[in-house]
């Protein structure tokens, strides 16, 4: 359950490569997240869609200011449904509540995120 869910959020390439890329020391954490994060919180039967899902973390993730998993999490976003403009106003959301340098930083990598999403076509 966890797998899919996870591959059907980040895309399968995503995926396999993490799995891939993993050594001896952190392929345990690759488990961990695909049983934990996706499959007890992402692939929970009933409850939250994954566009909600998704909202919510980026939200979460902005407030944290971890732009590398941000990045990672809006092209899932938008893999998910959620548009441009509703990210831009969870990130006004985040400046309000989180600051203006997490909103910054937010906007930052969503526009390269689009960037990178539009060049795909």
């Amino acid at each position: 359950r966890g797998l899919a869910a996870r591959k059907k959020v980040l895309g399968e390439d995503y995926v396999d490569k993490a799995f891939a890329n993993a050594d001896a020391f952190s392929k345990d954490l690759q488990e961990y997240l695909t049983e934990h994060a996706w499959g007890a919180s992402w692939g929970r039967p009933g409850g939250l869609d994954f566009k909600t899902r998704s909202m919510i973390n980026l939200a979460m993730i902005s407030a944290l200011n971890r732009p590398h998993e941000l990045e990672i999490h809006l092209r899932g976003a938008l893999r998910n449904g959620v548009s441009r403009d509703e990210i831009k106003e969870i990130l006004l959301q985040v400046a309000v509540y989180c600051g203006a340098p997490a909103a910054v930083d937010g906007f930052r990598t969503a526009k390269k995120v689009f960037a990178e999403a539009h060049a795909k076509g």
